[in-house]
C-alpha cells in the first residue's frame, strides 16, 4: 500500500490519504447502495414535486370555474 495511504483503525473499509486528509471508503457495495438510496430519494422528491404542481393546477382550475358559475348565476 502506498505510504500516503493508511488503514483507519477499527474501520476495514476506511483508508486515509496522508497528504489530502481524505478518508475514503473503499467498500463497493456500500457505495453503489448509498447511490441507490441517494437516487430513490431524488426520484421520490420529484413526485412530490410533480404532484403539487398538479394539485395546485387543480385548485387553479376549481377557482375558475367557481368564478364561471358565480358570474352565470349573478346573470339570472
Amino acid at each position: 500500500m502506498d505510504t500516503t495511504i493508511k488503514q483507519v483503525e477499527g474501520f476495514p473499509d476506511l483508508v486515509k490519504n496522508m497528504k489530502t486528509g481524505a478518508v475514503i471508503n473503499t467498500n463497493h457495495d456500500a457505495y453503489a447502495a448509498a447511490k441507490k438510496r441517494a437516487t430513490a430519494a431524488q426520484k421520490q422528491r420529484d413526485e412530490i414535486r410533480n404532484t403539487t404542481r398538479e394539485i395546485n393546477n387543480i385548485k387553479c382550475e376549481m377557482h375558475e370555474i367557481k368564478n364561471l358559475l358565480t358570474q352565470l348565476v349573478s346573470k339570472q
